[in-house]
């Protein structure tokens, strides 16, 4: 058997990347009589509400008003969660670990999405009543601990045994990375070739840190199996290698580097969210409580809490924060003709919103000067959007992505036009959330989702991404509010990642390797 690497190819991405924060502090109130304060930085995570746990520490600097901290805090990092945290200054005068009898010096509250897309972060220190420490500062570096590097592998098989007695062999591979206990785990399967004992598997490309951490003296698995339909698969043969060995079988450089999600955020690649809003007559008179669109006495509705769940996150990756908000489906004033993508602020010339709270705002002083109409199209939306993201994709490098989030409570009524600009987005920096809102039959929007197949457009072009992600609001209504940005979010990482990578687009600053 024959595996030899090719080149180029597309990372696979985890949830969570491993980020290492450092701190550096200046101007530190001076809290000790006869020498400078002793600073330490400690590091808390929300864990909900307005509970805090400490999960790390730094060192203490001795008599320095602007310590750097050598220690680094290394954190689990999740694109679809806001991970809140606080950077705690302390005068360490003592020897306990408690530091409630310690001068506090300071303190910082972030998210980490904060952090990462700044890259350097510096805010002014402040007291437990919110008021300045002084002149105190604090400046926070992040930086990725990854290995980007993908092997891409061409694999081919000679003269398999016979295993179906009437056809010959279903052949398909299994790689297996060993691990820090012996076991094997599974890293990468090949697709079945039907009835050949010479397959030639179609190229395909495992990260190195799923195939040996990293090592390349690593102990590397593959197996060999004829496919059976009813699960028997039988084993044709097994070998080991490691991939030094395999790509001393190479007639390329088969290992590349290719940019990771953060890569990109830090690097300045700004994500750019714009929200369109169903104000189709199915969703009910607004002033009438079992209307989708009636807020309630806690001034929510779903269309809010998507709102804010989906824009909570993005804000922190938009530098001016400054969100296009839409409506669609409506009369709108003074002509009152239907229209499909009006400024919720009903200024064509400036339909940004300031913050998630503008957006909000605008929503709320937009339903009572509208009147809900139809149909319910959301090519004209999605068409709008894309010509933003085209002319982003003409840039040089990676700096702008867009996000259209649409929030609808029915059936589509343009399928074929929506089903066009959904393929031709697929080709820009672009993807589109669609959340579902109501008890309605949502089988259109799943098809839309091309989890379980390739969307065509009606004259046949598939889409070259599957850049579409749908849920019902439904499902999500009795889980914490956090749950339902996790399960749309979850594949954006991979569909910016996926865009800029195949393209070799870089972002704006290299990172610094």
């Amino acid at each position: 058997m024959n595996v030899a690497a090719a080149s180029s190819g597309q990372q696979m991405a985890d949830c969570v990347s491993k980020v290492e924060l450092s701190v550096c502090c200046e101007n530190l109130l001076d809290k000790d009589l006869t020498s400078k304060s002793d600073p330490l930085c400690a590091l808390l995570m929300n864990v909900g509400g307005n509970e805090w746990v400490e999960i790390a520490r730094t060192e203490r600097v001795n008599n320095c008003l602007s310590p750097k901290f050598a220690k680094k805090f290394l954190i689990d990092y999740c694109f679809e969660q806001i991970q809140k945290l606080k950077f705690g200054i302390y005068d360490i005068d003592n020897k306990t670990i408690d530091l409630s009898d310690d001068d506090f010096l300071g303190e910082l509250e972030c998210t980490l999405g904060q952090i990462v897309s700044s890259r350097k972060l510096t805010r002014p220190l402040l007291l437990r009543n919110r008021r300045p420490a002084g002149k105190g500062t604090i400046t926070i570096f992040a930086e990725e601990i990854k290995d980007n590097r993908v092997v891409n592998f061409e694999a081919q098989a000679r003269n398999l045994d016979k295993k179906d007695f009437f056809g010959k062999s279903d052949p398909y591979l299994e790689f297996y990375k060993q691990t820090e206990d012996g076991r094997w785990q599974m890293a990468h399967r090949t697709e079945v070739i039907k009835n050949n004992l010479n397959p030639s598997w179609k190229p395909f490309r495992i990260p190195l840190r799923s195939l040996c951490n990293g090592d390349l003296q690593k102990p590397v698995k593959v197996d060999c199996y004829d496919y059976d339909n009813d699960g028997s698969h039988d084993l044709i043969g097994i070998f080991e290698t490691n991939v030094t060995k395999l790509l001393a079988a190479s007639y390329s450089s088969p290992i590349v580097k290719e940019y990771t999600f953060l890569d990109y955020i830090m690097g300045g690649c700004q994500l750019n969210f714009t929200v369109g809003i169903d104000f189709t007559a199915s969703n009910g008179d607004p002033r009438v409580p079992n209307s989708l669109h009636f807020i309630n006495p806690n001034g929510y509705n779903e269309y809010l809490m998507a709102i804010w769940s989906i824009g909570m996150i993005i804000q922190d990756y938009d530098a001016d924060k400054l969100f296009p908000a839409f409506g669609f489906g409506a009369q709108i004033p003074p002509q009152w003709q239907v229209s499909h993508e009006f400024p919720l602020n009903f200024n064509p010339e400036n339909p940004f919103c300031g913050g998630v709270q503008g957006i909000a705002d605008a929503y709320h002083n937009c339903l009572p000067q509208v009147k809900l109409y139809g149909p319910t199209n959301f090519s004209p939306i999605i068409n709008h959007v894309g010509r933003f993201a085209a002319v982003a994709a003409q840039q040089p490098k990676a700096s702008q992505y867009y996000i259209l989030l649409i929030i609808t409570d029915g059936v589509i009524t343009d399928l074929d036009e929506t089903r066009q600009a959904i393929v031709n987005a697929s080709k820009l920096p672009m993807s589109i959330i669609i959340i579902g809102v109501g008890g309605a039959d949502f089988s259109t929007m799943e098809f839309l989702d091309g989890d379980d197949g390739v969307l065509r457009s009606p004259t046949g072009e598939v889409a070259i991404r599957d850049i579409v992600q749908f849920v019902p609001f439904r499902k999500f209504q009795n889980a914490p509010k956090e749950v339902l940005a996790q399960s749309v979010l979850a594949e954006l990482p991979q569909q910016v990642m996926c865009y800029f990578n195949t393209r070799k687009l870089c972002p704006p600053i290299e990172p610094s390797s």
